[in-house]
């Protein structure tokens, strides 16, 4: 809500995550921390150029990405993931917000570059679309997309916003869903962005979809250290959290499920220029987000952030363990 990440639409529907979110691997199911701690740079740093949008190599597809690491660290799967079929491939990440990169994907001068389909149909594709869970959104954007575009699978996985609570409070009150707050809403306080009160995917969309009223809303910051404070103390019994957030892990928090689609959908899915992909590449990443969940992003965003793996140890861990490389 705050800024317009390159994730997050433009609309007011979904709320914006900045571009220092954090990333993580599955790298370290398969690699040891260890391992993982001692390594240098990431490829996907390296990678990246003061051009990145200089023409791309002959003969080679361009795997690009937006500007915050966990976009930067899907592109580096992509990339080995196609690179092990075969296929060549200029890497050409950090480019920038969905403003930059996607008039160029548009004309071929990227060929690929995982997103979040949420944001991208309400961003660039159709800011009118109320569309919002996975098949709504895919749907809108496979009648709306640019002729020269289209999407791939969708993953499961998901980074968008949820009601999220600690393992003790789900266990003490039986919840796994955002219903399942009804008897006790009255009771709790909920925490986020100032913002999230007023918003109709915030405490107006809770009541208005969930038929919630809480106790009272403490305003947090967005998906950070104040929000996760503020969980593990008992300051606030819900909070708005990220769901590939790595605390979800390291602080035993639950993202409750959300079946009536208070928050748009935001699966991982690749975007592609039509004319730039063969069958063997459609078929790599799509047997990609077959294997990418939003448990493995959480993980992967722990790998990074708390135990310092590089973006190419998490790419090669993850598609090691799924049997991808």
């Amino acid at each position: 809500m705050r800024t317009i990440s390159p994730r997050r639409a433009a609309s007011p529907a979904p709320r914006r995550r900045t571009a220092a979110a954090g990333v993580a691997a599955v790298a370290c199911l398969a690699v040891s921390v260890a391992a993982c701690s001692s390594s240098g740079s990431s490829t996907a740093s390296s990678s990246s150029s003061a051009n990145p949008l200089a023409p791309k190599a002959t003969g080679a597809v361009v795997v690009g990405s937006a500007n915050f690491p966990e976009d930067e660290l899907l592109a580096q799967i992509y990339v080995d993931a196609l690179q092990g079929k075969g296929v060549k491939v200029t890497p050409k990440f950090n480019i920038g917000a969905r403003e930059v990169y996607y008039p160029e994907i548009e004309k071929g001068a990227i060929t690929i570059i995982p997103e979040y389909n949420g944001a991208l149909l309400t961003t660039s594709v159709d800011p009118t679309s109320t569309a919002a869970s996975t098949e709504e959104v895919n749907a809108a954007l496979k009648a709306k997309l640019p002729s020269s575009l289209e999407i791939l699978n969708s993953s499961s996985a998901e980074d968008k916003d949820s009601i999220t609570v600690t393992q003790a409070t789900a266990a003490k009150y039986h919840l796994t869903t955002i219903s399942d707050l009804s008897p006790y809403a009255k009771d709790f306080v909920i925490g986020g962005p100032s913002e999230f009160q007023t918003r109709a995917d915030g405490l107006v969309g809770l009541k208005k979809i969930y038929g919630l009223t809480f106790k009272s809303f403490s305003p947090l910051d967005e998906s950070g250290p104040i929000t996760i404070s503020a969980l593990q103390s008992g300051k606030v019994q819900a909070a708005d959290l990220f769901t590939t957030t790595p605390q979800i892990v390291t602080d035993h928090f639950l993202s409750l499920a959300d079946p009536k689609n208070l928050f748009a959908a935001q699966n991982i899915t690749p975007l592609v220029y039509k004319a730039g992909v063969n069958s063997t590449i459609v078929s790599t990443l799509n047997a990609v987000s077959a294997a990418l969940t939003t448990e493995a992003l959480v993980q992967m965003n722990k790998a990074l952030t708390v135990d310092h793996a590089s973006y190419t140890q998490v790419a090669s861990g993850f598609l090691s363990q799924e049997g991808l490389n």
